[in-house]
């Protein structure tokens, strides 16, 4: 309450991704203070092993992690990590570092509760990533690396991209999410079409079965794919044989917005999340859930806010949730929340 009495109104006066930027540098100085990291645990954290989770052939300490897109340069990791996460998804990662789409780039809907964001895979690139990821302490949280390819990389190249950001982050990070669902990369959606990505996830798994120890590969799937694309992506799990799909990325809709037309149109282009993709998001996973007879497991994502949305998705076939936007309108708690109404709802149980 005090969050979003006080403190979110105080950041939302100033520019979105400045704010980004200032509460980043904020974390990352509060945990290089000695006994701050554990007063952090302490006042989010719900530890119980009845929240474990065993999906994709890791266990999880709880069931809801960080989106990717929060923590594209893997500095803030282990201070999310300290705030009830369970998970982290760093990135999204490229070969080489780039600077993205011109700014400004991402903007608020706060009447929505949503998030409009055309970043464009803003990053230091994998180099970077990697020194960072390296001094990863010994943490029952774990890490994703959501891999992207570069912006001037031709979709015929792209998935040379895509297993050198594999090869490198391979020893420092827990499992992998191959995102070509972005809708803010110049024909990144035509990695989408089938024969595309069988080409791409076919090589990913063929460099992770030559591994001692191969990692789990997901796919990250568009919000704005048919019922017809999302039966192909189900055969393409099955074909490839990645551990699942993350579901769902931004949305290029804008139906039912409360916020004005004319300032919906004045943002432009880009991805839409929060609120407004809630139900989109659970009719994805819902979908691919039943659709596939639950024969992966998914990590659901959008429109995350309060515990009953967490429960929603988790109903719906989700093993696990991932938050963002929901995490920028509801504050450092929204980890606890949603555990303790798992343990209260589910008993722990998974679904």
């Amino acid at each position: 309450m005090f969050y979003k009495t006080f403190i979110r109104p105080l950041l939302f006066c100033f520019d979105p991704e400045k704010v980004h930027h200032f509460v980043s540098s904020s974390l990352q100085f509060i945990f290089r203070i000695p006994g701050m990291a554990a007063l952090a645990q302490k006042a989010t954290e719900v530890n119980d092993v009845r929240l474990e989770r065993e999906v994709i052939g890791l266990k999880f300490k709880n069931p809801v992690g960080v989106a990717a897109g929060f923590d594209k340069d893997a500095c803030l990791f282990g201070a999310l990590g300290n705030l009830g996460f369970g998970f982290v998804e760093v990135g999204t990662i490229t070969p080489e570092g780039q600077p993205g789409n011109p700014k400004p780039r991402l903007f608020r809907l706060p009447a929505d509760g949503g998030l409009i964001n055309r970043m464009g895979f803003n990053n230091e690139g994998v180099d970077a990533a990697l020194r960072r990821l390296k001094k990863r302490r010994k943490t029952n949280v774990i890490i994703g690396g959501n891999l992207g390819k570069n912006t001037l990389t031709p979709n015929a190249q792209a998935a040379e991209d895509y297993l050198l950001l594999f090869e490198r982050l391979f020893d420092v990070v827990d499992y992998f999410v191959v995102n070509v669902s972005c809708p803010n990369i110049s024909d990144l959606h035509e990695l989408q079409d089938k024969t595309a990505l069988q080409d791409i996830l076919g090589r990913l798994q063929r460099l992770n079965r030559q591994k001692s120890s191969p990692k789990p590969v997901l796919l990250k799937v568009s919000p704005d794919l048919n019922f017809s694309q999302l039966d192909e992506v189900i055969e393409l799990v099955a074909e490839t044989g990645i551990a699942g799909v993350v579901a769902v990325n931004t949305t290029i809709g804008r139906t039912q917005l409360k916020t004005s037309g004319k300032k919906v149109g004045h943002i432009g282009n880009g991805g839409l999340s929060g609120k407004p993709l809630k139900n989109r998001a659970l009719q994805v996973v819902r979908y691919l859930s039943e659709k596939s007879g639950r024969a992966f497991p998914i990590i659901g994502t959008g429109g995350i806010f309060t515990p009953e949305d967490a429960l929603q998705m988790l109903d719906a076939g989700a093993d696990l949730v991932q938050v963002y936007t929901g995490f920028i309108y509801e504050g450092p708690f929204i980890a606890k929340r949603i555990n303790k109404a798992v343990l209260k709802n589910f008993g722990g149980r998974g679904r």
